[in-house]
């Protein structure tokens, strides 16, 4: 679940889920699956986690080449935008609680969200 602390409340839609769809619809389910397993797999096990850090700079050989060979038609700009709602929807159907926000790092903003397992989180 996705919770936004400056709204203090929990999010259940997707931003721009027009292009979600769009992309989606371009991938195979086996395709989108794979992504969701590593995605899955990526956040078990640790409390932080920033969206573009996690895919590398380098797709090929891996479950996210489809997104930028077959679903945003090999534009690095959109693959990363449909990275980052791919992750987002996992985090939305994750059984933790998840915050974000927009942060910098030795001064230098973050390009990406950073996401966070809450503790504590408030009742939906």
């Amino acid at each position: 679940m996705l919770y936004a602390i400056e709204r203090s409340h929990y999010i259940y839609d997707i931003p721009y889920e027009v292009d979600f769809k769009r992309w989606r619809s371009r991938l195979s389910n086996a395709e989108y699956e794979a992504i969701v397993a590593e995605l899955n797999q990526r956040i078990e096990g640790a409390e932080i986690h920033t969206s573009s850090w996690i895919p590398g700079n380098d797709w090929s050989g891996t479950v996210y080449d489809p997104i930028y060979q077959k679903a945003c038609d090999q534009s690095a700009t959109e693959a990363g935008k449909c990275f980052g709602l791919f992750l987002w929807v996992v985090l939305q159907q994750h059984p933790f609680v998840w915050a974000f926000g927009r942060y910098e790092k030795n001064g230098i903003p973050i390009h990406g969200l950073t996401y966070f397992k809450l503790g504590n989180p408030p009742k939906p």
